[in-house]
């Protein structure tokens, strides 16, 4: 990973545009975390739902890897930060 060699200077749009992806970004994984706490729940109140239940909480990590990683792309973009 390379950082830039100048200062990086970014345009009040850009911080507002960045400030809404983290935004998202919490939304989302604090989404996918209380989809798979219900999951949890679910299945302690209702052992014969563990299959559906087992499904979709094994779904919920990846999205949460998937949403970091877009941030993560586009705060190093803004930043001018080029992955190696």
């Amino acid at each position: 990973m390379s950082l830039p060699s100048e200062p990086v200077t970014l345009s009040v749009e850009q911080i507002r545009e960045l400030k809404q992806k983290l935004t998202d970004l919490r939304h989302d994984v604090n989404n996918n975390i209380a989809l798979m706490l219900s999951a949890v729940e679910m299945i302690r109140r209702k052992p014969q739902s563990r299959d559906a239940m087992l499904d979709s909480f094994a779904r919920q990590p990846q999205k949460v890897t998937d949403a970091v990683t877009r941030f993560s792309k586009d705060l190093e973009a803004a930043l001018q930060i080029n992955r190696h």
